[in-house]
């Protein structure tokens, strides 16, 4: 993630001159390049060292990950968590900047909270999709590709919400780069029909042949379960643990 310097900054107070329509821009939360920075994002930039995936099931979600932190051609962790439970029923895989990554999860945890407390009610997937896309649309968590999961009264949810915060609701999706290798994978083996134990196997085989291929996905496997009982998010360092 980069920080904005000075010629970012474009909401400053104007002159004395009568001129005083800047003085409340930009909004909080809102660069106010966000257009320009997410027009200059190229391939390479877009690039995240990782492999996840997300699958529905009519019984829940299913997210899975690998578990290494790549830092250029060097691998600086070994054991990352890149899924995170966000809500009582939903959860959130990263790729991307580490540190915009745990920001937004933070950021999306207090709003959960905030939300629920002032309605007294469940935040529905469809809203917390919708608030995921705002704060990336913001650019303030430049650049993150999350995959969010979630269960609520209409059923299981999966969200592919890009950097740039477009929402695409899926039956699966990928992210990362490994997945091509992921994709592959899925496309074959998806069902409409799978059950959760099902799932956890297709995303399983995903992420090992994106692990047997890409050079930034390895060391493992993170796995999180999403019912409407809740979210529960396991570790493997050995794939033959959940094949």
């Amino acid at each position: 993630m980069r920080t904005p310097t000075s010629d970012d900054a474009s909401g400053r107070l104007d002159p004395l001159n009568g001129e005083h329509s800047g003085v409340f821009s930009p909004e909080l939360g809102e660069f106010s390049n966000r257009e320009q920075r997410a027009g200059q994002a190229t391939d390479t930039e877009t690039k995240t060292g990782t492999t996840t995936v997300g699958l529905k099931t009519s019984e829940g979600v299913v997210l899975a990950t690998d578990m290494r932190a790549s830092l250029g051609h060097m691998v600086s962790s070994k054991d990352v968590q890149k899924v995170e439970e966000i809500h009582p029923t939903g959860a959130l895989t990263i790729a991307g900047s580490v540190s915009a990554a745990q920001s937004l999860i933070s950021s999306i945890r207090a709003e959960v909270r905030l939300y629920e407390a002032r309605r007294g009610e469940d935040m529905s997937m469809q809203a917390l999709s919708t608030l995921l896309g705002n704060f990336l649309r913001s650019g303030a968590f430049y650049i993150v590709q999350p995959i969010l999961g979630g269960v609520d009264e209409e059923g299981a949810h999966i969200y592919s919400i890009d950097p740039a915060g477009s929402i695409l609701e899926e039956e699966y999706t990928v992210t990362g780069s490994g997945s091509q290798y992921a994709l592959g994978v899925l496309e074959q083996e998806y069902d409409d029909d799978l059950t959760i134990e099902e799932a956890k196997t297709v995303a399983a085989r995903a992420i090992e042949s994106a692990v047997e291929r890409d050079l930034a996905s390895g060391n493992g496997i993170n796995v999180a379960v999403v019912t409407d009982e809740g979210v529960e998010i396991t570790k493997h360092k050995d794939f033959e643990e959940i094949l």
